[in-house]
């Protein structure tokens, strides 16, 4: 709807109002949704993965590696 008045002069002036979201608005609420739906589906497949997949499994530690770990610490490899 468009507003009228007079103003100082008896000049009839009509003021559109522009009743509507502004593209640029529009855009950023779709970038936000885009950036929650991606953000609340990552932490749903973390959630998932948590619980369904098995602990990771740590490397073995090789015989040498053990032997000169020992010898750091001042304890004789088992077997010497």
């Amino acid at each position: 709807m468009a507003d009228q008045f007079a103003d100082s002069a008896n000049n009839v002036v009509i003021e559109e109002v522009n009743k509507g979201l502004n593209p640029g608005m529009i855009v950023l609420i779709v970038v936000a949704t885009f950036l929650l739906l991606f953000f609340v589906g990552n932490y749903a497949l973390y959630v998932y993965a948590q619980k369904t997949l098995p602990p990771r499994k740590k490397k073995p530690v090789s015989k040498k590696k053990m032997k000169r770990e020992k010898l750091k610490q001042g304890v004789s490899a088992p077997g010497e």
